[in-house]
């Protein structure tokens, strides 16, 4: 089974630990007057990050601080500095953090990065937008009415009021203006064609799809972000509290294309999100349905389908389904026209670093909750066994 990766993962840092703890790398000697963050930092440099968190430790608020990582890492990694530097000033703090995930990230990874992100900027600078409405938030023009009703109202109540729930998990709802979607669908058809003209590169959206474009890529980042940020997060936090539903900070915004001459279909996978909005933008077509197949955790993504977790869902034009990122899930071959659909994975930082401290079972992982049940059945059927047998023998 496949798991879609997107082309920058700047927010996914693995820090590699070896035996749990990392050194920082020597620090510059220090300077006469003022002493730099770096220079702060010098004394702090033979020391280890913890093993494990300091759960009673309230990191700095890192939203400020630009740069490869998002804030949150910062926030997450402070958790494990050592005793000595958890209380020093920010900047001193910040630094030696850098230095940490510079040390730990490849450099070929950071490579990828720098080369996409200069690819991004020369976009950003040639590329004339064909509608520039779409470029900031209008949601008025981008969504329905009963759609920003359930937003703006902000419960549980009103947000299921307009979705369906075909199998847990999975909702269904009226979302985008016809209008929007033919800019949408305009906007990418111009970038394509000027792409060609110029004899860029594309870059696809993933590993799977050979057709499709980055969003992100081409100036609708901020926009797509309020997206994200006003209108996903708000429902993620009712509906996927269990995942980070509340905690949102990044996104992986593209669009895929299906037919004849583009992609035909997709083959089973996961995405690399914690929240999956997809939506279908047009045009005409046929099939191309989404199946489901049930949410695993990364030890169970192979495991066997149960019958009630199988749901096919059929793509209509203006509608989302928003789903969980490791809803295993895949779509059936576009047998005529063209289908193009709007995809926005929706992350947490915060729950990716909390995941890798989980000892129990996920609450979400279908596998994991039917083992649970098994063993306890196993548990309870023993019990019996074992009064039943302590019974007899009382009785003899």
């Amino acid at each position: 089974m496949a798991l879609d990766a997107p082309v920058e993962r700047r927010d996914e840092v693995q820090i590699a630990m070896g035996n749990g703890n990392g050194v920082a790398p020597s620090q510059p000697s220090r300077p006469a007057g003022r002493p730099t963050a770096a220079a702060a930092a010098a004394p702090y440099a033979d020391r280890r990050l913890r093993l494990n968190p300091n759960a009673d430790h309230k990191p700095e608020d890192y939203s400020d601080v630009r740069g490869e990582y998002a804030p949150a890492v910062y926030s997450a990694l402070e958790r494990h500095l050592p005793p000595s530097l958890i209380d020093a000033d920010r900047d001193v703090k910040l630094h030696f953090m850098r230095d940490i995930l510079a040390r730990y990230w490849p450099q070929g990874e950071r490579n990828k990065v720098q080369r996409h992100r200069e690819y991004r900027q020369r976009i950003l600078h040639l590329y004339k937008p064909l509608h520039e409405e779409l470029y900031n938030m209008h949601p008025s023009v981008f969504f329905l009415p009963t759609f920003l009703e359930a937003v703006r109202s902000n419960t549980e109540e009103c947000f299921r009021s307009i979705m369906t729930e075909p199998i847990p998990g999975v909702y269904s709802f009226a979302m985008l203006q016809p209008t929007f979607c033919e800019m949408l669908l305009e906007e990418v058809e111009n970038f394509e064609k000027w792409v060609h003209a110029m004899k860029f590169k594309i870059m696809r959206p993933n590993t799977m799809n050979k057709y499709g474009a980055v969003l992100d890529d081409f100036g609708l980042e901020a926009m797509l972000n309020q997206f994200m940020e006003q209108f996903i997060a708000p429902i993620s936090k009712v509906l996927y509290p269990e995942v980070g539903g509340g905690t949102l900070d990044s996104h992986h915004a593209f669009i895929v294309e299906y037919g004849k001459d583009r992609d035909v279909e997709l083959g089973f996978h996961v995405d690399d999100s914690e929240v999956t909005l997809n939506v279908c933008l047009g045009k005409q077509f046929f099939g191309g349905e989404l199946y489901f197949r049930g949410i695993r955790c990364e030890n169970h993504v192979n495991s066997e389908t149960q019958h009630e977790e199988m749901y096919d869902y059929t793509h209509i034009p203006g509608w989302a389904v928003l789903h969980h990122g490791r809803h295993r899930h895949g779509a059936r071959a576009t047998s005529s026209g063209l289908r193009i659909n709007l995809l926005l994975w929706c992350r947490s930082s915060v729950f990716r670093e909390m995941k890798k401290y989980q000892k129990d079972f996920p609450s979400w992982c279908g596998e994991c909750q039917r083992e649970k049940r098994e063993r306890q059945s196993q548990c309870v059927k023993a019990t019996k066994m074992a009064f039943l047998r302590g019974s007899g023998g009382a009785a003899i």
